[in-house]
């Protein structure tokens, strides 16, 4: 591969990865009244601390909260806030919050 093709794959990927980030930056303020900005508390006293998950794990969680199947006490809650989020979306969040 010639350097400026590496050079342009390598640009094109960090910029990518930046505007993730930023996107799941954004996307996540909705979710730090209960969470915390950094996803540092238990919503509502109730919650799992969504900071330590791993990124995996947070994913499984939200398409779970979408889809019904996971949850406890506050998985009416969190369905809606979930339900109409994309996959990239889903992945854009845990990519800025989880580890």
């Amino acid at each position: 591969m010639n350097k400026k093709l590496t050079t342009a794959i390598l640009s094109l990927t960090l910029t990518t990865t930046l505007l993730a980030a930023e996107n799941g930056a954004s996307l996540y303020k909705k979710c730090a009244g209960c969470h915390g900005t950094k996803g540092e508390k238990a919503a509502l006293g109730k919650s799992k601390i969504i900071k330590d998950f791993k990124k995996g794990q947070f994913i499984s969680a939200l398409k779970g909260y979408k889809a019904g199947t996971y949850g406890g006490a506050q998985k009416v809650v969190m369905q809606g806030q979930v339900k109409n989020l994309s996959d990239a979306q889903i992945s854009a969040i845990a990519s800025f919050i989880a580890k």
